[in-house]
C-alpha cells in the first residue's frame, strides 16, 4: 500500500530507519514529522524494543504493510517541546509511547477507557493519523504524539529495561487483570512461550503470588525459568507423560507463542472453568480442537495491548516492585541482525535499540 500524502504542517526532518519492501531490510531513512500541536508533545527517542510484530510488519506478513514503514511501539524518552493545552507534562519528563497514539474519543470504548479496542484506533506505525498523515515508529529520532497517549515513566526505572514493559508488558498484564489473577493470590498459572511476553508473565505472576509453570518446547530454557524468573515448575510440552500428569491443574494459561501451534495440549492442562488467553499473533490460523473446550467448560480469549490506563497502572506497579524487562541492547547498525535472530527466537528475553548510542548495556 502506497502511503497517504503528507498534511502541510508535516515539516520536522527526522531521521529513521525504515523497510521498504517485504524483505524486511531496515535501512536510514529521513522523513518528515508534524509540528507540536496544542495538544502534543515532541519526545527524543532514547530507546525502543524490538519485538517479532515489527518483523512482521516489516516483511508484509500480514498483508497490510504500509512502505515506507518505520517500526517500533515501545518507545521512551524525554520531552523536548508541550503543545498549550498540555498540563500533565512539561520539558524534561520521562516519557513512554506504546502502540496507541490514536482513536476517536467518543465510543463506547474511548470513552470507557478501552481505546485500544476503538474501530478508528490509530497505531504508532503503519497507520493513518487524524490528520491523514502516515504514522512512523520509534526506530527513529524524534515523535510527536497526542499527550492522552502518552505515559509517565517511574524515575526509578531505567528506560532502557523499562521500555519493553509499554508492548510486552500490558499485552499480559491486561489480561491477567481481565482474569482477577491481581485480585486473590495462590492460583496455579501456565506460561507458554518464554521469550519477551513470557519472561514478564512470569514476572507479574510471582510478585501477585502465583504458583507459575513454563511451557515450553525448548529444555534449555528450563534453567533460566527457573534459576533467573523464579519460575515454579517447567515442563517440556512435547513430553506427553509430563503433560498427562498436569492434565487438569492449572487454572489459567497465558499463550505467548507467535507461531503456528495447536491449542489442544494446553486446554489440556486447564481445570474445569480454566481460561487460555491468547496473547501471540500467529501468521498462520492455529489448531483449535473443540472438545477439550466443551468437555472442560473451559474458555479461550484474546486480548490486544491495554489502554492507556492500564498501561500507566502497570507502570506505576512496575515501579514500585521494580519490576523490568530482561534485555540485550541493540545498536542501530545491527538492526538486521536482531531481526534474524527474532525470527530464530534467539534473544534473552527482549531486543531493545538504543537509538542515541548512549546505552551503557552491550550488545
Amino acid at each position: 500500500m502506497a502511503p497517504p500524502m503528507l498534511t502541510s504542517n508535516h515539516t520536522q526532518t527526522v531521521t529513521g530507519w525504515a523497510a521498504h519492501d517485504p524483505s524486511g531490510k531496515i535501512t536510514p531513512y529521513t522523513f518528515k514529522r508534524r509540528e507540536n500541536g496544542i495538544s502534543d508533545v515532541t519526545i527524543k527517542i532514547l530507546y525502543c524494543g524490538m519485538c517479532r510484530t515489527d518483523v512482521h510488519f516489516a516483511k508484509n506478513d500480514w498483508s497490510d504493510s504500509i512502505y515506507p514503514l518505520i517500526p517500533g511501539y515501545e518507545i521512551t524518552g524525554m520531552i523536548e517541546k508541550v503543545g498549550s493545552k498540555v498540563s500533565n507534562f512539561k520539558i524534561g519528563d520521562r516519557v513512554g509511547v506504546g502502540f496507541t497514539i490514536g482513536s476517536c474519543l467518543e465510543c463506547e470504548h474511548c470513552t470507557s477507557s478501552q481505546e485500544n479496542y476503538c474501530e478508528k484506533f490509530v497505531s504508532v506505525y503503519n497507520s493513518i493519523f487524524w490528520d491523514g498523515g502516515i504514522t512512523y515508529g520509534g526506530y527513529s529520532t524524534m515523535l510527536v504524539a497526542d499527550h492522552r497517549y502518552v505515559i509517565h515513566m517511574p524515575n526509578n526505572l531505567p528506560l532502557d529495561r523499562s521500555a519493553p514493559l509499554l508492548g510486552a508488558g500490558i499485552t499480559v498484564y491486561s489480561p491477567m487483570k481481565d482474569s482477577h489473577l491481581f485480585e486473590t493470590r495462590g492460583k496455579r498459572i501456565g506460561v507458554a512461550g518464554l521469550g519477551g511476553l513470557g519472561h514478564l508473565a512470569i514476572k507479574f505472576g510471582k510478585v501477585y503470588g502465583h504458583h507459575v509453570t513454563v511451557l515450553s518446547t525448548s529444555p534449555s530454557k528450563e534453567k533460566d525459568a527457573k534459576e533467573l524468573l523464579g519460575a515454579d515448575d517447567f515442563v517440556v510440552v512435547t513430553n506427553e507423560d509430563k503433560m498427562k500428569m498436569r492434565k487438569r491443574s492449572l487454572d489459567f494459561i497465558m499463550d505467548t507463542i507467535s507461531t503456528k501451534h495447536s491449542l489442544g495440549p494446553y486446554l489440556e492442562l486447564l481445570k474445569v472453568n480454566g481460561t487460555l488467553a491468547m496473547v501471540g499473533a500467529p501468521s498462520k490460523p492455529s489448531d483449535f480442537p473443540i472438545l477439550p473446550l466443551i468437555y472442560g467448560k473451559r474458555t479461550v480469549k484474546g486480548s490486544i495491548i491495554g489502554s492507556i490506563k492500564e498501561i500507566q497502572e502497570m507502570m506505576d506497579f512496575c515501579g514500585k516492585h521494580y519490576i523490568l524487562s530482561d534485555i540485550e541492547i541493540v545498536s542501530i547498525d545491527k538492526i538486521n541482525e536482531a531481526f534474524d535472530r527474532l525470527e530464530k527466537n534467539d534473544v534473552k528475553f527482549r531486543f531493545v535499540l538504543d537509538v542515541t548510542g548512549k546505552s551503557k548495556l552491550e550488545y
